[in-house]
């Protein structure tokens, strides 16, 4: 029975993760929430269809009573996130709180999977990381005054990750983190909030070029503090992140190749003068050669991702454990691994498709500090997901960087979360935007109608006199 149920129901979770995945895109064929309504109804048929029929196959290979309980909590907790977002916040876009919801519910079920202890923490803090994100659009939407503090914003960031480096923890060669109180957080995720508000205030003062350098200057003294702590990954996400918003802010092509050029030659330096760059790179060329020592990692998450197969061997069906820091680093091996290659696939485009969703509302608004920002954090989400998808699959070197609101991490998933927030706040002012143009277009076509009465009625008088 066990064996039956497990084989059904890996073809249901892709199925139902198919039809998600369409019902996502299929969101850009219309201009207004009102218009994809029914979609985003799908959805959330679709996502609570995938998190039971994963848990009936957990339930089916454990016989473990409290998967049940953790399951139902899990669905009180994101029928209620979907339920008050939509009450709440009507104007703002429920495709990207779905997606978020999503891969909210893929990863309590890998999680669940790999480790329980650590799914039921995850769980506590998603939960109070809704709970924190559920003020921040109307924050961002209320409070005009957060675009005065830029430089506020670039020193609180510098201060914390330059205290990273004095007396941060350090984690396989890199500091990256602080423990207090039992509690281990990482500084550089919540700077890279604060960042994103230092670019997007200093591009959008930025009138001379003077301006602009002294931007790139402290940009840069971020991103030397990340490489002098070894915290290579959060460093090339805060480059990708200026480089871009650079260019979208001047549209100078000069810019962007220039920032290339100097990203092959800092990444050639880094590359002679940090030693554990170049195991990383040798494993990543190739991972069999030493693979019982600096290949190991990588060489196991390939055999996982090729074992899978297109449905995957079904949950608890494989060997995803054997690949150190997997609910970490390699969180999309053991998803590929045990629940397929194709759902590992659709769970891409359905980042790709946040990530999509996010420029489009950038796109639109006029605001520019706004654009700005909706922009920065759409790349700095899809940048940190190609990261962690292109480095457990050997399509470029390890970087270590978690898979955005997938991974095991209570830093990152907070962060992304209220990333995803300050999204659904500006979508709130590009609804006021749009709502203040219509106000000006009616206006101005009740006083040219106006106008044409007043003309009319001027005629009709002449030709009366006469």
């Amino acid at each position: 029975m066990e064996l039956y149920v497990t084989e059904i129901s890996k073809y249901v979770i892709a199925l139902f993760m198919l039809l998600y995945t369409v019902e996502a895109f299929m969101t850009f064929r219309f201009k207004t929430e009102k218009k994809r309504k029914g979609i985003y109804i799908r959805q959330i048929i679709c996502m609570f269809a995938v998190q039971i029929s994963c848990f009936i196959q957990i339930i089916a290979r454990t016989g473990k009573p409290v998967y049940l309980f953790f399951f139902a909590f899990q669905i009180i907790i994101f029928a209620s996130v979907l339920m008050l977002f939509y009450v709440i916040y009507p104007e703002g876009n429920r495709l990207i709180i779905n997606n978020a919801c999503m891969l909210l519910v893929i990863s309590m079920i890998i999680l669940t999977r790999l480790s329980y202890d650590k799914a039921v923490k995850q769980f506590f803090i998603v939960t109070a990381s809704f709970i924190i994100g559920f003020f921040v659009p109307e924050i961002i939407f209320r409070f005009e005054i957060l675009k005065k503090f830029t430089w506020i914003y670039a020193a609180i960031g510098v201060v914390a990750i330059g205290a990273v480096l004095l007396y941060g923890a350090a984690t396989n060669g890199s500091k990256i983190s602080f423990t207090l109180a039992g509690i281990t957080f990482q500084p550089s995720e919540a700077v890279k909030i604060l960042f994103l508000f230092f670019m997007a205030g200093a591009l959008t003062e930025a009138k001379e070029l003077w301006q602009l350098l002294l931007a790139s200057l402290v940009a840069a003294g971020h991103v030397i503090i990340l490489v002098l702590s070894k915290d290579l990954g959060s460093a090339l996400i805060f480059f990708v992140i200026y480089l871009a918003l650079i260019y979208i802010s001047t549209e100078n092509i000069g810019y962007l190749v220039a920032g290339l050029a100097f990203a092959a030659i800092a990444s050639m330096i880094a590359y002679k003068l940090f030693s554990h760059i170049q195991v990383r790179v040798k494993a990543w060329l190739d991972p069999f050669t030493d693979i019982d020592k600096s290949g190991y990692q990588l060489s196991q998450s390939l055999f996982g991702i090729s074992s899978g197969g297109w449905f995957g061997l079904g949950l608890y069906g494989g060997s995803p454990t054997s690949i150190p820091y997997v609910e970490q680093d390699f969180i999309f091996s053991a998803i590929a691994e045990e629940m397929g290659v194709i759902f590992a696939v659709l769970m891409s485009l359905i980042c790709v498709s946040t990530f999509l969703m996010i420029m489009h509302e950038g796109y639109f608004i006029r605001d520019k500090y706004y654009r700005l920002l909706v922009c920065g954090v759409g790349i700095a989400y899809i940048f940190q997901t190609f990261l962690t998808i292109g480095g457990g699959s050997k399509f470029i070197p390890l970087t270590g960087v978690t898979l955005p609101l997938v991974s095991y991490g209570g830093t990152s998933v907070l962060v992304t979360i209220v990333m995803m927030m300050i999204v659904e706040g500006i979508c709130m002012v590009r609804t006021e935007e749009r709502m203040e143009a219509l106000e000006r277009r009616k206006k101005k076509m009740q006083q040219k109608a106006q106008t044409a009465n007043t003309v009319q009625y001027s005629d009709y008088d002449r030709a009366k006199r006469r």
